[in-house]
């Protein structure tokens, strides 16, 4: 379909809003609204245009556990978003002084991309294309 001209946000069920909204906020991403809707919703949003829907109707006993990323079982789903950058030495960083935990690096024809995981255990990619 022409007419689908970019994503217009990323829907990331999390436990705890605040705690959200505060990892979120150090990577950049500014509160908008929320919660707002049936869901309900909460809305950030990096000055880069990214926007993250914080969907706020996780069960109370779920585990804390991302069984996408489960290393035996593949199950199917979305795994990751990955934000591209412009200095990976810069952005990881930035991520250790902050205390946040790089989960994996790699570099693959002249890419360099490294993972973290979010409160909730999303993995949030970093992506340095190689003609950066």
């Amino acid at each position: 379909m022409k007419e689908i001209t970019r994503i217009n946000h990323i829907g990331l069920r999390v436990r705890d809003l605040a705690i959200s909204r505060d990892f979120y906020a150090q990577l950049g991403f500014k509160f908008l609204a929320g919660p707002v809707g049936p869901e309900p919703a909460a809305i950030v949003e990096h000055p880069s245009g990214v926007n993250i829907n914080f969907i706020l109707n996780t069960s109370a006993d779920a585990p804390l556990d991302n069984i996408l990323m489960k290393k035996d079982m593949k199950y199917p789903g979305y795994t990751h978003v990955a934000l591209e950058i412009t200095d990976a030495k810069s952005v990881s960083d930035q991520l250790e002084n902050l205390g946040i935990t790089i989960t994996e690096r790699v570099e693959f024809n002249g890419a360099k991309f490294f993972f973290i995981r979010d409160p909730d255990d999303n993995v949030i990619e970093f992506h340095q294309p190689a003609s950066s």
